[in-house]
């Protein structure tokens, strides 16, 4: 169960800028005019979540074809997402939704307060920071990336990617 229903397509996006593993604050504004794909997922570490980023990490190529960028969010801190992305070679930004915890996460209407982590939820922002597909997934499921990819391929049959 989660606190609020989940950002639905055609919704303006919430811009946030989150500590990340760049070594500076990154959220979806950084990227206007070009496809944002946002996942937030539970927690560093676990089984499910470190399979998921790593087939995100496989699958780079794919994203980048459309000029979409890909941005990983949990409640985990900076430290834990640094251990993480090194360990798993993760070549793209986990950012820190860490305090005030899960803001962003309620933002998009994905944070379990129950568990004090975020459902495993996936938004395509358009190059305007509108909200163009989203999902959430149960937390015990990896939800792949077809359904991402599905939606940046709509986004460039309407001329919005590459």
């Amino acid at each position: 169960m989660i606190d609020a229903a989940p950002l639905v397509p055609g919704t303006v996006a919430p811009n946030f800028a989150l500590p990340s593993t760049l070594s500076r604050r990154v959220g979806p504004g950084d990227f206007r005019g070009r496809p944002v794909t946002l996942v937030f997922y539970p927690a560093d570490w676990s089984p499910v979540c470190t399979d998921q980023l790593a087939l995100y990490q496989e699958v780079m190529p794919e994203f980048e074809k459309h000029g979409a960028a890909l941005l990983g969010i949990s409640v985990d801190g900076l430290w834990s997402h640094l251990a993480f992305a090194r360990d798993r070679n993760l070549q793209f930004p986990l950012l820190a939704d860490f305090e005030p915890k899960g803001e962003v996460s309620r933002a998009y209407g994905v944070y379990r307060a129950q568990d004090g982590t975020s459902e495993r939820a996936l938004f395509v922002l358009d190059p305007d920071g509108v909200v163009s597909w989203s999902y959430v997934s149960p937390t015990d499921v990896n939800p792949g990336a077809d359904g991402i990819l599905r939606a940046l391929e709509d986004l460039a049959a309407r001329g919005l990617a590459s």
